[in-house]
């Protein structure tokens, strides 16, 4: 693998930790919308990932099995699911948006772990951008080796 491949990588896990911030995001801002049914209540989102491997042969190896020698050249957002997690009931008769039976329903978004999520994915995308300045500077270094 080249020196060179790395921003690529780098670059595939920052584009998969925006999606990722993008989805926090949206978890957060519908965490105290309601409903008056449980098909209309927001749920929260998660994005899915998954490795992207060397191509072997022309063809890409996506096998979740793969042997210990492929290297991992990236990682692609496989699509973003919604939590199937029971939503969250309160007997409120007096809300404007309650059934009839006087119960309003919450999503099932967890603010803290949310923001615990936020801070892994922000953390993760400066770690990408960091082994991007250190490649950058690796580069820069091998074309000062010629003086």
């Amino acid at each position: 693998m080249s020196l060179s491949n790395v921003f690529n990588i780098a670059g595939s896990g920052m584009s998969a930790q925006s999606t990722r911030l993008n989805t926090i995001s949206s978890n957060i801002a519908n965490a105290e919308t309601v409903s008056s049914s449980v098909d209309q209540t927001y749920r929260a989102r998660h994005p899915v990932f998954a490795t992207v491997f060397q191509q072997v042969d022309g063809k890409p190896n996506q096998s979740l099995f793969a042997s210990e020698d492929d290297a991992g050249v990236g990682v692609q957002v496989l699509g973003v699911v919604e939590d199937q997690g029971e939503l969250r009931a309160r007997y409120e008769p007096s809300h404007p948006a309650a059934d009839e039976n006087g119960y309003v329903y919450y999503p099932n978004v967890n603010v803290v772990e949310e923001m615990a999520d936020m801070i892994s994915a922000s953390r993760s995308f400066q770690t990408n951008a960091e082994l991007m300045n250190t490649a950058k500077t690796m580069l820069q270094k091998v074309l000062t080796l010629g003086e």
